[in-house]
Parts: C-alpha cells; structure tokens; sequence
C-alpha cells in the first residue's frame, strides 16, 4: 500500500468558493403601522358595538332626525316646565288672557296698550286660542303629553313582545302554538279599534294609564319578529353547546339568544314609538285620547279644526310638531336597521 492511500489528503477548497459562517436568526419585526397605513392597508379591530355606532353616525338622515328630534323634546321639555318644575317661557298653557291682535301670532316684545285692560306684552309666537291663552305653551304641552306617550308605549309594547315571542319561540310545541293563536286574534281585530274601545273606558284616568293600555295593544308585530329569530337561533351551536353543559333555559333565553336580538328588537321599539304618536294623535282627533284641561297634539287639531279657513295657526302648529316627531323617530329606526344589518357595505370599517 501506497503512503498516499494511507494518508488523507486535504483538497484544498476553490477561491470562488468562500467558506460560509453560521448567521444568527433574525428577530422577527414588529409590524409598522405607518408603513402598513402608507400602502394602503390599515386594518382596524372593531367589536360589534363599534361597528353598529360607526354605520348610525354615518347615516346622515338619521343623525338630522336625531338632532331634529332631541330639539324638540328639549324645546317642549324645558319651555313650560313639568312636574311643578318651571320652564323659561313667560305664560303658562292654563293662564287665559287679554286677545292680542285677534289671536294672531305677534312677536312684539314692546307692551301694547288695550284700553281698560291696561299694557300687555304681544310675544304670542304661535297666536293666542279663544280664551286668550298663549298657543305656543298649549303646543308645547301636547307635545309633552304626546311624546310621553309615545315612549311609554313603545316601552310596554316592547316588554310585552319580547316577553310571548322569546317564550313561544324558544319552548315551541303548545306553548307556541297556544301564544301564537292569541297574538293571531289580535291581529286580526283593527288596532284602532281596539284603542277606540280601551281609550274610551281609560281615557279619562290620566295620559299614563292611556299609555299603558295603548302599550297593551301595539305588541303582536314585535312578539312575531321575536318569535321568528328564537326559532332560528335556538337551533344553532352556541345555544346546544350551552344545554350540554347544562344551562337552564331561563340563563339560555336572557344571556346567550336574546343578546342575538337587540338588533330587532330596537329596530321594531322605534318603530312602534312612531305608530304610537300617530295613534295616541288618532284616538285624541276622535275624543277618545286625553281629555281636557289636560291636552295634546292630536287634541289641538280636533279641537280647532274649525278654525283652519280663518285661523289657520292653530291648526298648522301641533301638526306641525306631529309630523316632525314622527319622521324623525321613523328616519333614526331607518338608520338603526341599516346599522345593524350586517349585509351593509355603504360604511366601510
């Protein structure tokens, strides 16, 4: 054997071939944002809230209408006082007074001489009605009555539905069927009808029993719109994992199904508080709303509706104020179905 086949001979490694060092891993980057945002993709992480309110204050006719509409309430609220708080408008919706230009609305803050019955300020905005009560205090007390009234219903009516449609729609068999026949009679039955009838007999005990009772008829849309959503979220995962854990139904309804709701059911509370003025205004034009001394929008236009060829300002006002509360409660339900309706893509995220 050869001295070279026992000994190793060391190759000698090429020039062009450089020898490689081991490199340390490189720590990973943080990711920059400003970078990120500069190219165009910015990604925000908004929860469900988030993203509701970002679609509502978006929607520009419902953000007009909720401003429209917490004017007039603090306008109502504030000018005549309530509940022995008083307001800073200078009359008082039960105060007769001295006729100033024949009722006329008049904006003269100048005292203005009427013979015997001495000087006497003309700042009658609205007008003055047959007893020389200023027009613009009586308008604002029914539109105080009429918006109480309103959210009392819509608050009853929304208790009342969400109450037989989470029951029917969750437990099924009988009890829905024996809540769903019942809710079937009252629709069929016209809702005015039923006001008529209920109004006439609780007119009289005041605007809140009014309220409570017209709250008692405006519930059946509400309890099937509740009904249709538990039938089809009671079936899905979240609610049978939480039986299989052993959850009672009371904890399943409350904190796992109804939280799936709140979109609807506010939705439909608005829009019942809309349907409500409009039928307490309904009921009031036909004598079977609030009654005198008290009084409210609906009430105003019955009452002097006689006058619209030669007055027209004590009609033109409280329906006035009645088509601007109902728009605008109609507008901002508009806006909420839009902000949670997840299908919208006209606000982006």
């Amino acid at each position: 054997m050869s001295s070279t086949d026992s000994k190793p001979v060391d190759e000698p490694v090429p020039a062009s071939e450089p020898v490689s060092s081991p490199v340390p891993p490189t720590p990973p980057r943080k990711p920059d944002a400003t970078g990120t945002a500069a190219q165009g993709m910015a990604i925000v992480a908004r929860t469900q809230g988030q993203l509701v309110r970002r679609r509502f204050f978006r929607h520009k006719a419902a953000m007009i209408s909720l401003t429209l509409l917490i004017l007039v309430i603090l306008l109502a609220f504030t000018s005549i006082g309530i509940a022995g708080i008083p307001g800073w408008w200078i009359y008082d919706y039960t105060t007769p007074g001295v006729v100033v230009n024949r009722g006329a609305p008049t904006l003269s803050l100048l005292p203005t001489f009427l013979g015997g019955e001495g000087f006497h300020i003309g700042l009658h905005p609205f007008g003055q009605d047959d007893l020389g009560r200023d027009y613009f205090a009586l308008t604002m007390r029914g539109a105080q009555i009429s918006i109480m009234i309103a959210f009392v219903v819509g608050i009853v009516s929304t208790v009342i539905g969400v109450a037989i449609g989470a029951i029917s729609g969750y437990y099924g068999r009988w009890v829905e069927g024996t809540l769903m026949r019942f809710t079937d009679v009252m629709i069929t039955i016209p809702v005015l009808v039923i006001a008529a009838v209920l109004g006439q007999r609780f007119g009289g005990s005041g605007p809140l029993v009014l309220a409570i009772v017209l709250g008692c008829v405006l519930w059946t849309s509400l309890a099937r719109l509740v009904r249709g959503e538990f039938l089809s979220l009671r079936e899905k995962e979240f609610v049978e994992a939480a039986r299989a854990l052993g959850a009672k139904p009371r904890r399943i309804i409350f904190k796992h199904i109804l939280p799936n709701t709140v979109g609807v059911i506010t939705v439909a509370a608005t829009l019942a508080i809309a349907t409500a003025i409009l039928l307490e205004t309904s009921l009031s034009y036909l004598g079977f709303g609030v009654r005198a001394p008290d009084t409210s929008l609906g009430l105003l236009v019955s009452t002097y509706q006689n006058a619209f060829a030669t007055r027209p300002w004590l009609f033109w006002w409280p329906g006035l104020f009645i088509i601007i509360i109902a728009l605008s409660i109609n507008f901002i339900g508009d806006g909420l179905r839009d902000a949670f309706d997840p299908r919208q893509n006209r606000v982006r995220a």
